[in-house]
């Protein structure tokens, strides 16, 4: 078999452990989706175009709150901003590709396939063709996601409104934060951004979640150069 659809198939068959959690999570995007009263189309074009699970809620549940193009935009991007790093963590493994592969690859670079992909590439750093690996894993992970979200949409058109599928949104982000309440920093952060989050839920334009994410980033800095510091000592 040739080597590009080996690697190609081992991304796809890494990532597959990862996808349990995926699934649901599509289901609930695509209902919730609906229920806020985006049309199917426009649900399932958030897939397509953001390709993000976290950002994807933002994105539907900021618009469909009166918040403005620009607000709903650059909040989108705070959320997504993880994947800058990914980028360039993987930088260095793909430097010699062409911009077109580039370009392909970044838009299937989620999370789960950066942790598959991170792993294999420091163990094969000198196979040429790894970045089929990546195709494999993002590729699989998108077809996944597109399916999850058909699947919440049609369930969104036929569940009545009355069960309120939008209260899944908080609960969702709840299950996405229990694996940093192991640690004390992580946790003061999560507070003090809910909380910010709720005092600022009335700044203008719609910016809390922009605002409450700065101040977080800038105060989980402090503490980090700060534990830095004390490190050296």
């Amino acid at each position: 078999m040739n080597k590009k659809i080996i690697l190609f198939l081992k991304g796809v068959v890494d990532i597959v452990p990862l996808l349990i959690p995926v699934i649901p999570f599509g289901i609930i995007l695509g209902a919730i989706g609906v229920e806020l009263g985006f049309s199917p189309l426009e649900t399932f074009a958030t897939s397509l175009i953001i390709f993000g699970g976290a950002s994807q809620i933002v994105f539907l549940q900021i618009i469909s709150g009166g918040a403005s193009l620009l607000i709903t935009i650059t909040s989108t991007f705070v959320v997504n901003s993880r994947h800058l790093l990914y980028g360039a963590s993987f930088s260095e493994y793909l430097k010699n590709l062409s911009l077109g592969w580039k370009i392909l690859l970044s838009y299937f670079l989620t999370d789960q396939a950066f942790a598959v992909s991170n792993i294999y590439f420091e163990k094969n750093k000198d196979e040429k063709l790894k970045h089929y690996y990546l195709l494999g894993s993002g590729f699989f992970l998108w077809f996944i996601w597109q399916i999850a979200t058909l699947i919440g949409i049609f369930l969104g058109s036929i569940v009545p409104e009355k069960l309120g599928l939008a209260y899944a949104v908080p609960l969702t982000f709840i299950a996405l934060l229990v694996n940093y309440f192991r640690k004390i920093d992580h946790l003061i952060i999560i507070l003090i951004s809910g909380c910010l989050s709720i005092l600022l839920f009335n700044a203008p334009l719609k910016s809390y979640i922009i605002l409450s994410s700065l101040i977080s980033l800038s105060l989980a800095f402090l503490i980090i150069s700060l534990k830095k510091k004390e490190d050296k000592k």
